[in-house]
């Protein structure tokens, strides 16, 4: 198993002022799944995506990649935010290079799989450009070559479509698809877009709030690539919203 969560649990401060994040989380996500992540603004969905990818160690409980405990960052895991988070200053191709600084290759292979990555997102001719050069669709495509330009097994997303439009988001969406399936990644993404959760992952993993729990994994057992006008689609959408449409409910 790639990714494996038991008993996760994270508060932030300390005595009466104590918050709980996310409680008694478990969850395995093998190598080679797609698994979204849903819940309302709150549930501790970045927090968890966080402390997968080793940004923070301050957490009770076991993260474990492959077997080893999480402890730090990882090349072996990529992430991507919502904001590319590009060094204005600094070219397309640098901003893809920093992520192989400390990494012990030659200058040649580090230009070598900078420009392939860029090229492998429609990006070849803009190596030498700078972030304020380019649209925001574009620059994400950068975000996500900066991440996979390192060979990760995993890749992390945390609402990486969020900002974009319509349309470029959904060609992204199609590009994620296409690479997961050639390069046979382990995909986690945090979304607040149902239908993108429906769209691409094989299971769905809602969580509750205050303090975050698993409430339910649905599974997704629609083959590649799935059409938003399919019944079966449909379906397996509408049973993913029934889960906030009880919320409201509940509340009025």
């Amino acid at each position: 198993m790639t990714l494996t969560i038991r008993n996760l649990r994270k508060t932030y401060g300390r005595g009466t002022a104590a918050r709980t994040i996310l409680d008694g989380i478990d969850l395995t996500v093998a190598a080679g799944e797609c698994v979204a992540i849903v819940g309302r603004s709150g549930c501790g969905k970045s927090t968890l995506l966080r402390l997968l990818a080793g940004l923070d160690a301050d957490y009770d409980g076991t993260l474990l990649h492959d077997g080893a405990p999480i402890a730090g960052t990882d090349l072996r895991r990529g992430i991507v935010f919502q904001d590319h988070r590009l060094f204005p200053w600094l070219t397309l191709a640098d901003n893809v290079g920093l992520a192989l600084a400390d990494l012990p290759l030659p200058a040649a292979e580090k230009r070598e799989r900078v420009r392939a990555r860029l090229a492998a997102f429609g990006l070849g001719d803009y190596l030498d450009a700078y972030p304020k050069a380019i649209s925001g669709g574009m620059a994400q495509r950068v975000a996500f070559a900066r991440a996979l330009v390192n060979r990760p097994s995993v890749l992390l997303l945390d609402e990486p479509f969020g900002a974009l439009d319509a349309i470029t988001r959904t060609h992204l969406q199609q590009e994620l698809l296409a690479l997961w399936q050639a390069e046979g990644l382990t995909v986690v993404i945090v979304t607040h877009d149902i239908e993108e959760a429906a769209l691409l992952a094989g299971r769905v993993v809602v969580l509750d709030q205050h303090p975050g729990r698993i409430r339910r994994v649905h599974d997704v057992p629609l083959p590649y690539p799935r059409r938003r006008g399919d019944p079966a689609f449909g379906a397996v959408h509408d049973r993913l919203m029934a889960e906030f449409q009880d919320d409201l409910a509940r509340a009025a």
